[in-house]
């Protein structure tokens, strides 16, 4: 796979209550900085973290604040996920969630792994 079209999937399981969320949205912008293709498969907790509104009370200095950090990856094209099942277990529908978030099963994830994306779980 050449460097110009190398994939990375960065997994996230914490919400807005753990500093690993912000870790993980941190790092895919970097991923997006260094020319990859990235996407963020949202799972367990993490799926609160794109409940409109949600994001924005979350600020792990010296980090960016949470909402600044999603927004920035998907204004540089970065892709969210949502778990299905994640989403349905906590009775959310498409509406409750910031615009632009996919809500996908494990497919979109295991097309590009099998394809050779780098992974990193948070």
């Amino acid at each position: 796979m050449s460097q110009d079209s190398r994939e990375l999937v960065v997994l996230v399981t914490r919400g807005t209550d753990h500093e690993l969320s912000s870790v993980a949205f941190t790092i895919a912008c970097g991923g997006i900085t260094a020319g990859m293709k990235v996407c963020a498969f949202l799972t367990s907790s993490a799926v609160d973290l794109v409940r409109r509104g949600s994001a924005d009370l979350t600020h792990v200095a010296p980090l960016d604040p949470l909402g600044q950090l999603m927004a920035d990856f998907m204004a540089r094209g970065g892709t969210i996920y949502a778990c299905t099942p994640c989403v349905k277990a906590r009775g959310y529908a498409q509406e409750d969630f910031i615009d632009g978030v996919v809500i996908s099963g494990a497919s979109a994830i295991h097309d590009r792994l099998k394809t050779g994306a780098a992974s990193l779980s948070f």
